[in-house]
């Protein structure tokens, strides 16, 4: 994931393709950026593997299965090793999961950032920023913190999930154990996946968000019924809020 303290400026053509990558990524988590570029199909619109591999830094997306090692983690962010080798999420506050999202907004896009209950499917807590800046991120967590205490915190290595700042909000709660999944494997964070998928094809590609307010009150809508009316196999159709809350 890329840290972005300001929105880079872009233009209508890129946002396009950018849109057009969200589509496509969500469909095929395991596409690179070689086999995205293969199969965008933009009308009047250069397509290119730096191009695309230029948006989908900004995007903060890359292919679900591991890569060669091309670089070292940076050194400045403290690193924690993943802790879900053979573990399933047993109870609710089990494992949370976290993750960095593109939603797309008339004219420009944003970040959804999710807190999510992994044996439940309950989303703790959300919010959505027009930059990568951590602060939207720590918002998150505080709020899912006055719900509850997870025992382990689970997040990808982004700069976000290892700033200074957000480390210190978790520890601040001894009894939190933090994993991080390995580099260039996002299905370590697989039912945040699931989530995004859910969100994208149920809610953010059904609608035409005029304005980040817009956005934002949508999306707060999809989280209630998400969390309180949509109902979940794995969990023989119960809502993940029955299930978080152990309510019969």
């Amino acid at each position: 994931m890329y840290y972005y303290d300001r929105k880079p400026e872009m233009s209508e053509e890129d946002i396009a393709v950018m849109n057009a990558i969200d589509e496509l990524y969500t469909k095929r988590p395991y596409f690179g950026v070689r086999r995205i570029t293969k199969h965008l199909e933009i009308p009047d619109v250069l397509v290119n593997h730096k191009r695309v591999h230029r948006l989908m830094q900004i995007m903060g997306i890359q292919a679900i299965c591991p890569k060669p090692k091309t670089s070292d983690p940076n050194k400045q962010h403290e690193k924690y090793p993943y802790l879900l080798t053979g573990i399933t999420a047993s109870y609710p506050n089990h494992i949370w999961g976290t993750d960095i999202t593109y939603v797309r907004v008339k004219g420009t896009w944003m970040y959804l950032v999710a807190i999510l209950d992994w044996y439940s499917r309950f989303v703790l807590s959300w919010e959505l920023s027009d930059t990568m800046n951590v602060g939207f991120c720590i918002e998150a967590l505080k709020h899912a913190l006055t719900i509850a205490i997870p025992d382990i915190h689970n997040s990808d290595q982004g700069a976000q999930f290892t700033a200074e700042e957000y480390l210190a909000l978790l520890k601040l709660y001894e009894t939190i154990r933090i994993s991080m999944d390995g580099r260039g494997r996002a299905m370590d964070n697989i039912f945040t996946e699931r989530l995004w998928r859910s969100v994208k094809y149920e809610e953010v590609y059904l609608k035409e968000y005029q304005s980040p307010k817009e956005a934002r009150l949508s999306l707060r809508e999809y989280f209630m019924f998400y969390n309180y009316e949509r109902k979940h196999q794995s969990h023989k159709y119960q809502t993940p809020a029955t299930i978080y809350f152990n309510r019969r």
